[in-house]
């Protein structure tokens, strides 16, 4: 009797341990923590590296400069978590890269406010296009940017790099928030129609932000959020000329209106998309065919939400 439980409980724990094993093995990697044998050992064809990125850019006296990257990091790590997860391949999640683009101060041709601090678009690309070099010298094929900034010169930048990548290397280099892509058509609201008339011109700052960073770093927020006064912005003249007014606060829209309950929703929207868009594109799918954010009507600021 003795010796059977001793068995049982021995194949119970090997079960376990393999079970534990395979859970180790399918975890996305950081590739900060791995050593040079660690990558070598990869396979670098069917790896998919994936890189979130955010500028430092000023968004008002409520929310912190970081806020596009905080946004960035959480849709790479969810997406990341889903490929392994969906398509079995190996994962490793890259450093999240601080540079960008452009800031709202575009919009009133205004001296950047403190927090804001940008690269040229040509810096970007050079940056961009030295990593795709770096990545595609060592083997690897598939990689995926991470970053909802809005301007279009910033999301021209990594359009191209992602070009340069697939001309030199014949692989995949994919801005995937650079892309307007919907994986769900006529998603219900989350405001209603007067917080959204309230919340016009929400390209930056606003309910929308505000509400994303409730969701993923409340304590980073200021309390009086609560009281914020609405910067409503019912047309692209409206955005330049709230942003040339003496007192503008650095936001358009209604931050008064964000909720973490709505953030939640915000980020759940945005995993799913970025994710569906992912799948597809390691399906085969060529992303170019997309409309992009880096080639509006206008140059004009336009946060992906």
């Amino acid at each position: 009797m003795r010796s059977h439980f001793v068995f049982t409980c021995s194949l119970i724990f090997l079960l376990l341990c393999g079970c534990l094993a395979q859970i180790a093995e399918s975890q996305v990697r950081p590739l900060a923590e791995l050593s040079v044998s660690d990558i070598q050992g990869l396979d670098h064809s069917q790896t998919v590296v994936v890189i979130p990125a955010g500028l430092f850019e000023e968004h008002g006296p409520y929310l912190p400069a970081f806020t596009d990257g905080y946004y960035n990091e959480r849709l790479a790590i969810e997406v990341a978590e889903a490929i392994v997860s969906r398509t079995k391949r190996p994962v490793v999640l890259f450093p999240t890269i601080p540079l960008g683009v452009g800031s709202p101060e575009d919009f009133g041709g205004r001296k950047p406010y403190s927090g804001s601090y940008t690269v040229r678009p040509a810096t970007l690309r050079a940056m961009f296009m030295d990593l795709a070099d770096a990545l595609g010298n060592d083997g690897f094929r598939w990689i995926f940017i991470l970053d909802s900034h809005g301007s279009p010169s910033h999301n021209r930048a990594l359009i191209e790099a992602g070009n340069y990548f697939h001309d030199s290397y014949n692989g995949v280099m994919v801005p995937l928030t650079s892309y307007r892509y919907s994986s769900v058509a006529n998603r219900p609201p989350i405001w209603t129609g007067d917080e959204e008339k309230e919340n016009a011109g929400d390209v930056h700052g606003g309910a929308d932000e505000t509400s994303r960073i409730l969701f993923l770093r409340p304590e980073l927020v200021h309390s009086d959020y609560t009281s914020a006064k609405s910067e409503t912005a019912p047309s692209d003249s409206d955005l330049n000329s709230l942003a040339k007014a003496p007192d503008w606060p650095g936001y358009f829209g209604s931050p008064r209106l964000g909720s973490a309950a709505a953030g939640a929703q915000l980020v759940h929207r945005g995993v799913e998309d970025i994710t569906d868009l992912a799948i597809r594109v390691l399906n085969g799918f060529d992303a170019n065919t997309l409309p992009n954010r880096g080639n509006p009507p206008v140059e004009a600021f336009q946060i992906l939400v």
